[in-house]
Order: structure tokens, then sequence, then C-alpha cells
């Protein structure tokens, strides 16, 4: 029985600082990860600049603003993979389009990975399904049928799953353990997780007794840096206890593959109490979370206009972008990109608006 990949997610925290970005790298090698993440952030590709502020754990943020801040030349990216090879530890990052998925590509990267909101990303999808390489995908604020569609263009053979709530902080409440097993069944494909969490052992160590493949956490150096998700990430102490009720709980499945993970979530139980424990467990059945089933449609990529768009033009493929909506009104599903392109506008469409179908039917 393999041990469970832990991956710590550093993202941006580096805040483009190579010399903080090795710290971090070393500070997760120390706690015990198997692979330092991180982001690789175009700003274009994520948002519209009329985005405005969206609330993050650290507070109102300009989103757009933040992302164009801590943008990096693909140079950096490779000073990244350098330095994680150096400290003996697995490097991973995170396109959020094609142009950043093309720029990792040439790096020659292990594996990719696909956060959430991108389960919708067409284009993104089927880019990085011709690289031959392996994927983790993260499946928070989806449905079932968004993972479907998801694995429908990536394949399935290369491909590692990610239950994931996308909130910051997510209730461990809402965590719905159970759904690990429930989805490699339903899929066939190795499933782990991805944690926002706040107590560092239970949700990852519940999640490694279910069969996660794969643990993901923030870390941070300081929960008081500048990183968007500094908030809410673990410090390297705290790191270091989820890596080790990790590998805690795959020494026990290891040694007692029939009954090991019952002897572990008992002692969670006994420890955490078991109202606490099943709530965490949950029905292993998929739905929403409470805490992202608002956030749905602005979270996950839809058709936004990138320009203003009078009336009666005939739209292009580069008039409209497959965008996070966040703030702005949601448009059409990625899928149908390829649809509207050769259609009329019979309303204006203003820069930052989703693409409907009313602005193409005429009244």
């Amino acid at each position: 029985m393999a041990d469970t990949y832990i991956v710590a997610e550093i993202g941006t925290a580096h805040a483009g600082d190579l010399t903080l970005a090795t710290e971090l790298i070393d500070a997760a090698r120390e706690a015990g990860a198997d692979c330092a993440k991180f982001q690789y952030v175009i700003a274009d590709e994520i948002v519209h600049p009329a985005t405005g502020a969206v609330t993050l754990p650290g507070g109102p943020t300009p989103l757009y603003e933040r992302f164009r801040a801590i943008e990096q030349p693909p140079s950096f990216y490779e000073h990244l993979m350098t330095a994680c090879s150096s400290a003996g530890i697995d490097f991973l990052c995170t396109p959020f389009g094609t142009a950043s998925a093309r720029a990792l590509k040439e790096m020659g990267p292990s594996a990719l990975k696909i956060a959430s909101p991108e389960l919708n990303h067409t284009d993104l999808l089927r880019e990085v399904a011709g690289y031959g390489l392996p994927l983790i995908i993260s499946s928070g604020v989806s449905q079932l049928c968004d993972i479907e569609y998801a694995l429908s263009l990536t394949g399935r053979e290369r491909v590692t799953l990610l239950h994931c709530i996308t909130a910051y902080p997510a209730p461990e409440e809402e965590y719905n353990l159970r759904l690990i097993p429930a989805l490699h069944r339903i899929f066939g494909v190795p499933v782990g997780l991805s944690d926002h969490s706040g107590d560092p052992q239970l949700v990852p160590g519940l999640a490694a007794a279910l069969g996660a493949t794969v643990v993901e956490k923030h870390i941070t150096l300081s929960r008081d840096g500048t990183g968007l998700d500094d908030p809410i990430a673990l410090e390297p102490a705290m790191f270091t206890r989820m890596a080790a009720a990790v590998r805690r709980v795959d020494a026990i499945r290891s040694l007692d593959p029939h009954e090991g993970s019952k002897k572990v979530i008992g002692e969670f139980k006994a420890e955490y109490g078991a109202s606490r424990v099943e709530a965490v467990l949950g029905t292993g059945i998929k739905r929403l979370a409470a805490r992202e089933a608002g956030s749905y449609r602005t979270t996950r990529r839809s058709l936004l206009a990138v320009r203003d768009l009078p009336a009666g033009r005939v739209l292009e493929a580069a008039d409209v972008a497959p965008l996070r909506s966040e703030t702005l009104t949601p448009g059409l599903e990625p899928r149908f990109a390829q649809t509207v392109t050769g259609a009329r506008l019979h309303r204006p469409l203003a820069s930052g608006e989703g693409l409907r179908w009313e602005h193409l039917l005429s009244r």
C-alpha cells in the first residue's frame, strides 16, 4: 500500500521573491511534504479587469490588480523547478489557461495540477489532455456532471481527482469525506483531498484513512504574511503535525489493510468525539457544500465579453473569453464558445458582461 502523497500548496505565497520561494520549498520538505505546488498566474487568463474587489481570507482584494502584481515570467517558474530539484522535493504547478499551460509544458514538468474552477474550462482541459502528463484535478464547487465533463476531455488514464470544498476556510463538517471512496468507485480513478479546513490533523488524517492517495494543504512561513492564502495556510510546525498524522495513518493501514481504516476512525472518534468525526465523514453523496453553493456560477468559468460589443456585431472568437466572473454577471458555459462564434448580437454586450443566449436571440 503506497503512502499518501503530501502536497504543500505554496501557490503565490512567495510574492515573486525567489529567496522567499526557496525558504518555502525548504520548509515544505522539512515539514514532510513530497511536493511543493505553485500557481502560474496570468491575470487575463483568470478574471476580467472590471472584476473589482473580491472577499478573500485576507479581506476584500482587488483581484485583477492583485493577480497582475504577482505575474512572473517563465524563467521564474524554471527557477522554482530547479529549487525543488535541489531540495529533493517534487515540483507541481497550476496553469489557469492555455498560455500558462504551454509555458509550463516547455519546462518539462512531471505532472500538472488543474484547480476546481477550471473543471469546465474546455480549452485548457483539451490543451493539457494532449500533453500526455499525469493530471491532478481538484473537484471543489462541482457536481458529478462537471467532473464527468472534465474527464471526458482529459481521459482517465493518468488522472487523480482531489475532493475539495472551495471555501477559505472550509468548514470541517461540510467535507463529506466519504466522497473519497465514492468518487473512486464512480469514476475509476485515484482520489485524494485538497483541504482548506482549520484543524491540521482531523480532515487530512480521516481522508488518509478513507484511502486518499493525495493530501494537499496550503503552507506559509507565517499566517501574518501577505500571500493571498496565508491566513488559512499552515505554518511549518502545523504542517509537520499534519504530515505526521497522515504518515501514522499510512503506517496503520499498511500493517492492517483490512481493519486499519476502522481502527484509525475509532481513534479519531475517541479523540475528537464521535459526532464531530461523523459530521466530517458525511454521507458520501455528492452535493455542493453549503459554503460553496452560492458561488457555483461565479467561481467557475463562463464566457465574458472582453470588449464593448454593439448590437448587430457578428461575434468573433476573440470577443469573449472563459473567465471566472466573480463579482460580474456570468455567461454561457465555455463549451459553447464555438457555437456562438459567428452569431449576431441582437443586444449590446458590455465588456465584462456575461454572454447569454438572450443576447443572440431577436425579440
